[in-house]
């Protein structure tokens, strides 16, 4: 695909990471010089130099040949018209906007057709505050992703000594729970990956990732560690958009305080939030405010301000003050690498939280949901199966007949069954795929996306 990424930060980096590897035509447009040339040097894509919604940089950008305009820009406004200006003057079939403010995805008449003519919205905000919530709702998990309208989940989470299915083989995990069934999709030991089978053991420390229906996650969970206690008391650095986010989604069931720098941002938050919620004025590295307000006694520590040093050290002293987990916002990929699992629990990167959101819309044939994993090494995707045997190459076919690429692997499907009922299928080897099946597919190495891409697309003949 020819795609145009507008704006080269943090976000339209990763994504043009992501698509290079896959052989698009990628050009990037900014109007920082050298951000763009340190792009150049590190991808193989072209880069134009410029204002994004400049009708003679689109063009220069080769916009009148485009398949997909992305614009991920810090300006909503310059998005939002730069949408506008593809769509009406360059005929982009496709547009997606990233937006910062709320109130655009409010009201998706301000910005649909007949509006600024944007396909699909993207809130980095709202993505970053969804993956938190779910670390909440699943504190033992390193990362929770939702497929089939959350009617099946992967879960990653670190295996414990102590755990029943630790140090055993993973066969095992029928007898342990014969009436869950689930399927571990891959382990991550250090920086290796291992695709298990029956006979793999899992050792302490490693990354699990397990897929099942969402009712049954915790089940499958206490088979690998040692449940915590729920989340009642969370603390939150932060009043920036992602903290008011947050703090609203959780203040009318949890115990929450917010700490806010900014005098003005306190007065705007308090009266935006519910009664419940603690607002105080200080700084979140403030070992004496911390001690004050009783940081030793809470459940969870979010750092969420907009600087990662600062989010890095306060989490530092959450933890040391007897915080039971920490969650560290981090914009550079290198700190979160750095920090993660140690001291600190969790390192959210917004742009990878943000980045599947993205890549739903650029997957090709009928994608549903796409979540990068592990800082864009591998990714979950649902896709839906179309098609008969005779078009598709999936459809009509037990798993173990499918050409899958190295490294990919069908966890589960979702089926709908007559009366709108949805059944959760977790795939073994001789499990058939059907017409119309929400197919769950997990590939470790993303330089295969493009062969799994191919896999689910039917021939001309279904049409």
């Amino acid at each position: 695909m020819k795609i145009i990424i507008l704006g080269a930060g943090r976000v339209g980096e990763s994504l043009a990471e992501s698509l290079v590897s896959e052989r698009n035509d990628i050009t990037v447009i900014d109007n920082d010089a050298a951000r763009l040339a340190a792009l150049q040097d590190r991808f193989d894509l072209r880069t134009v130099h410029g204002h994004a919604a400049s009708p003679s940089v689109l063009r220069a950008a080769g916009a009148e040949d485009a398949d997909m305009l992305i614009a991920t820009t810090q300006s909503d406004e310059t998005n939002l018209v730069a949408c506008h200006l593809a769509a009406q003057g360059f005929n982009v079939p496709k547009r997606i906007a990233r937006v910062r403010s709320s109130e655009f995805q409010d009201h998706p008449e301000l910005v649909g057709e007949g509006a600024f003519s944007v396909d699909h919205l993207i809130v980095p905000e709202k993505a970053v505050t969804d993956t938190i919530a779910r670390l909440v709702e699943f504190p033992e998990a390193l990362q929770v992703l939702e497929f089939a309208n959350g009617r099946l989940s992967l879960i990653a989470v670190r295996a414990v000594a102590g755990g029943q299915l630790v140090q055993r083989p993973i066969r095992e995990i029928r007898a342990h729970i014969p009436k869950v069934d689930s399927r571990i999709v891959a382990i991550f030991r250090g920086e290796r990956t291992l695709y298990p089978d029956g006979d793999t053991l899992i050792e302490p420390g490693d990354e699990v990732f397990f897929l099942a229906a969402t009712e049954h996650i915790r089940t499958v969970m206490t088979e690998l560690r040692k449940m915590d206690q729920p989340v009642r008391r969370v603390m939150i650095a932060g009043g920036g958009r992602i903290g008011l986010r947050l703090a609203r989604a959780l203040g009318e069931r949890l115990d929450v305080r917010i700490i806010e720098s900014d005098a003005r941002r306190c007065e705007a938050i308090a009266a935006e939030l519910p009664g419940k919620v603690l607002v105080l004025q200080g700084d979140a590295t403030d070992e004496d405010l911390l001690d004050e307000e009783s940081v030793g006694s809470m459940d969870l520590f979010c750092a969420l301000t907009s600087d990662d040093e600062s989010n890095i050290m306060s989490s530092l002293l959450a933890r040391k003050m007897g915080a039971r987990r920490v969650i560290a916002l981090v914009n550079r990929r290198a700190y979160a690498d750095l920090v993660e699992g140690g001291r600190i629990d969790i390192a959210i990167v917004p742009a990878q939280a943000t980045i599947g959101s993205l890549l739903t819309h650029v997957r090709r044939g009928d994608v549903v949901a796409v979540h990068s994993l592990r800082r864009g090494a591998a990714e979950a995707l649902e896709l839906i199966a179309h098609g008969d045997a005779k078009s598709s190459k999936v459809v009509g076919r037990r798993i173990e007949q499918i050409a899958l690429p190295e490294g990919a692997i069908i966890g589960a499907l979702v089926r709908e069954r007559i009366g709108g009922r949805h059944e959760v299928v977790i795939a073994h080897h001789d499990t058939l795929i059907e017409p119309d099946d929400h197919v769950i597919v997990f590939v470790a190495n993303r330089k295969m996306i493009p062969k799994v891409e191919q896999l689910f697309q039917v021939g001309v003949g279904f049409f």
